[in-house]
């Protein structure tokens, strides 16, 4: 098993861009997709014990972690699970169970309504989704010229910032880990922040087009994790989300936005014994 569970960093050439990815593990495919600003690194207290049963991609989405920059890339929903999509076919991935975070969700779930072919079981831990409210502030900041300003500075604020920034995502701010951390703050530079403003920019059409896809992935298999501390996604809109989908949801006291760094071991054998049920 040691061997299986190596962990092994590499590049796939999509549309002429790298997109960087870290594997592990054998056995049916796993494509783990991360949120904002984030990397394939956010998964580091969850891909070795998933690679136990699965062979695990944990992806770099252009733009950010070690991929490649690309000015003025399409920052819409529908275009990046496409481009998830050509990455597994770069890959040699027919079909996946695939885990996504915060708007790592909402790609996957975009991913299996664009491309249900491809898609096996969906694990999503607090989706962004068309449900929630409890973000639209942040948003509304982020599209003024004052929130515009104040993301191009991010990159160059000290790490004790990110540090606190991504201790408000926790129920236990005490339970922030290093490489989590670094999971947000390596690879952060000017194109990383503009290419999430071009996200912000579309959020709202983005949140409405899922909205209208959603029906074409309900019934299948779906897994919510959510923590009822957080401050991002509200754990209200993933019972609609729940409820629309004919999902499983899975509610963590206490925990925040990040339930699978904050709560890796109780969510890796959640994870782990939902996926194997059906092999």
């Amino acid at each position: 098993m040691g061997q299986a569970l190596e962990l092994i960093e590499s590049t796939v050439e999509v549309d002429g861009m790298r997109v960087h990815y870290c594997r592990a593990g054998a056995g049916p495919a796993m494509v783990l997709v991360h949120g904002l600003v984030g990397s394939a690194r956010n998964w580091d207290q969850n891909i070795h014990e998933l690679a136990r049963f699965r062979t695990v991609y944990a992806l770099d989405l252009m733009n950010m972690g070690e991929s490649d920059r690309v000015a003025g890339l399409d920052a819409g929903l529908e275009a990046t699970a496409d481009r998830v999509a050509r990455c597994m076919d770069e890959l040699g991935i027919k079909s996946a169970d695939i885990g996504g975070h915060s708007h790592g969700g909402a790609i996957s779930l975009m991913l299996a309504a664009r491309h249900p072919h491809r898609v096996e079981k969906l694990v999503l831990f607090a989706p962004a989704n068309p449900f929630c409210e409890a973000g639209r502030g942040l948003i509304g900041f982020y599209n003024s010229p004052v929130g515009t300003w104040f993301a191009r500075k991010i990159p160059l604020m000290p790490r004790v910032m990110h540090d606190w920034a991504l201790q408000r995502m926790y129920g236990d701010p005490g339970k922030v880990h290093e490489s989590t951390l670094d999971g947000y703050t390596r690879g952060l530079n000017t194109e990383s922040v503009e290419h999430v403003l071009r996200i912000v920019r579309r959020w709202g059409e983005d949140m409405a087009v899922l909205r209208s896809k959603l029906v074409q992935v309900a019934g299948r298999p779906v897994l919510l994790i959510w923590g009822d501390r957080d401050r991002a996604v509200g754990v209200g809109s993933g019972h609609r989300l729940a409820d629309l989908l004919g999902a499983r949801m899975m509610i963590l006291p206490g925990v925040g936005h990040m339930a699978f760094a904050e709560m890796p071991e109780l969510c890796n054998v959640a994870v782990g014994e939902w996926l194997r049920a059906g092999d």
